[in-house]
């Protein structure tokens, strides 16, 4: 009786919105899935990371929607995800290559970490870099994140507001994501510092829909998209 074969999770960057930002490397691996593990479609739609993989998926691959809970409850959280695991950890063992998609990158902000650290020492883990939002952001406006001696914060805008007027003091550049959360605050603290033209908020970044805009333009009462971006440059006035 031939053993089978274990498989391997694979944990895959799609990078920020644009289905010709994934990397050579991802586009190649998801050939190789058998079994992809998404969120539970909302109103019958693929998640946003599916869409972005479709063009490259292979045809036949098992598709799990499972209910990946966005909270900050850690025990509801850890439950849910405790059985998704488990679940992946028995199609591994059939021998079966397992795949879980993340906007950007799996180590920014990644459901995909927490699954990680489920499975790790039970089952092959590989994980693919994607471009990160931010770093296509910064492409896109021509800037540099930094340069020289200069520093740079990446951090969340769910951070308590006074650990991020801390760190905008502290560093040259910033970059703050999920601004929506905290936007209001965090423009009134800018205004506050005279940086409004020294930061712009980009949405949608490379998804077809992408706006940007200065925030010495904005009154600071705006409703901001859910993937919204600040990049804050104190040495540069933006243009």
């Amino acid at each position: 009786m031939n053993k089978t074969t274990q498989g391997m999770f694979w944990g895959i960057g799609v990078g920020p919105g644009d289905s010709d930002l994934l990397t050579v490397k991802v586009v190649k691996s998801l050939k190789r899935l058998d079994v992809l593990y998404t969120p539970t479609a909302h109103k019958g739609q693929a998640s946003l990371a599916e869409t972005i993989a479709q063009p490259y998926l292979p045809m036949g691959i098992d598709m799990k929607e499972r209910h990946f809970p966005m909270t900050n409850d850690k025990v509801k959280r850890a439950q849910a995800l405790g059985d998704i695991a488990q679940e992946m950890l028995v199609d591994i063992a059939n021998g079966k290559n397992v795949g879980m998609l993340t906007l950007g990158d799996p180590a920014i902000y990644s459901t995909v970490s927490y699954i990680v650290e489920l499975i790790r020492g039970k089952a092959p883990i590989r994980l693919l870099a994607g471009i990160a939002s931010y770093s296509q952001l910064a492409a896109t406006l021509g800037y540099p994140l930094m340069i020289d001696d200069e520093s740079l914060c990446i951090l969340s805008a769910t951070d308590d507001i006074t650990k991020i007027a801390h760190e905008i003091d502290a560093n040259d550049n910033l970059i703050i994501m999920k601004i929506k959360v905290k936007f209001s605050e965090i423009y009134a603290y800018l205004e506050q510092q005279n940086l409004l033209d020294h930061a712009i908020v980009v949405s949608d970044i490379s998804m077809g829909k992408q706006q940007q805009q200065r925030l010495d333009t904005m009154s600071g009462t705006e409703t901001l998209p859910y993937f919204a971006t600040l990049l804050i440059k104190k040495r540069v006035q933006l243009s």
